[in-house]
């Protein structure tokens, strides 16, 4: 295999599309393969996203959104449940949260989300947000989930 093959990650891939909650992540420093109760960073975002799109692999690319909201989503909010159970709701920062809840967060902002349907049940924390900047409905959406258990 040669560096940028894109059939190099194609075995995590398949890791991933078989484990609950497995899926892509790509931030402004790599991309990151969540499968099992493993992680495989890599600096390749444009091969592994596109070679796990192709795949059918959740994808939430958040380098298009500014830094500050990606920054609290991060650290406010709950971390994906991969290969393991959601955590009893409310969620926090250091709760974990079905993927589809985490996805409709991050798409609300305009980050890129791939093999993900949306849920309206998840997207309906949204339809009550006060109007302003993205950051405020970010905390907002946070808030709501922590009081409301949804």
């Amino acid at each position: 295999m040669t560096c940028n093959d894109p059939g190099e990650y194609d075995t995590y891939i398949a890791r991933a599309l078989a484990t609950p909650g497995g899926h892509l992540s790509i931030g402004r420093g790599s991309a990151v393969l969540h499968y099992d109760n493993a992680r495989l960073e890599s600096y390749d975002c444009e091969i592994v996203k596109r070679s796990a799109v192709a795949a059918g692999l959740p994808v939430i690319d958040s380098r298009c959104i500014p830094f500050a909201l990606a920054a609290t989503l991060a650290v406010k909010g709950p971390m994906i449940a991969v290969n393991t159970p959601p955590s009893p709701r409310p969620w926090h920062g250091f709760s974990y949260a079905p993927l589809a809840a985490v996805a409709a967060a991050y798409r609300r902002v305009g980050a890129e989300v791939f093999n993900i349907p949306a849920c309206d049940e998840e997207e309906a924390v949204f339809n009550e947000a006060p109007p302003g900047p993205l950051g405020d409905l970010l905390d907002y959406w946070l808030d709501h989930v922590r009081c409301h258990g949804i």
